[in-house]
């Protein structure tokens, strides 16, 4: 079978150009439907005639004192269940996500991922049609130094 998708390790570095995160390290999660972004705090607010969210996010992993402030558009509100079989109701935004040299919108949830190791999770909406999985790799499209691959 051919297939012009690219292959992508389990973790791979990625970038959100549209919220000024040049680069956040991203678990592959083929099991969560969409991809979800940390937000330690989300504020609403209406721009133009339009709901928009403020958020907070520590984009660097185990790094709480790095903070960037983000703006977008607000796409919806759904709930979600986690992992863990927690449902809880999410902000969805769309951005531009860029992962090696692909380039696309993606939706995205916001919630806080203080707790958890990656940042953020690239789910299925953002791989189908685009990716495939090797799950014993890591960073197979680059990134960052290897000094930053070391922590998890």
């Amino acid at each position: 079978m051919e297939t012009n998708k690219v292959t992508v390790g389990w973790r791979e570095w990625v970038s959100l150009p549209g919220l000024n995160i040049n680069t956040i390290k991203a678990k592959v999660d083929t099991g969560a439907k969409t991809c979800a972004l940390h937000a330690y705090y989300i504020d609403p607010y209406d721009k133009d005639g339009e709901t928009w969210v403020k958020f907070g996010i520590h984009p660097i992993q185990l790094d709480t004192d790095t903070s960037v402030e983000c703006h977008a558009r607000l796409a919806d509100q759904r709930y979600v269940t986690d992992s863990g079989g927690h449902s809880e109701q999410r902000f969805v935004i769309i951005t531009t996500l860029v992962v090696g040299r692909e380039q696309f919108d993606a939706e995205i949830t916001l919630t806080n991922r203080d707790s958890m190791r990656f940042r953020m999770l690239l789910g299925r909406n953002a791989l189908n049609n685009r990716f495939t999985v090797d799950p014993v790799e890591s960073f197979l499209l680059g990134g960052p130094s290897l000094d930053d691959v070391d922590q998890e």
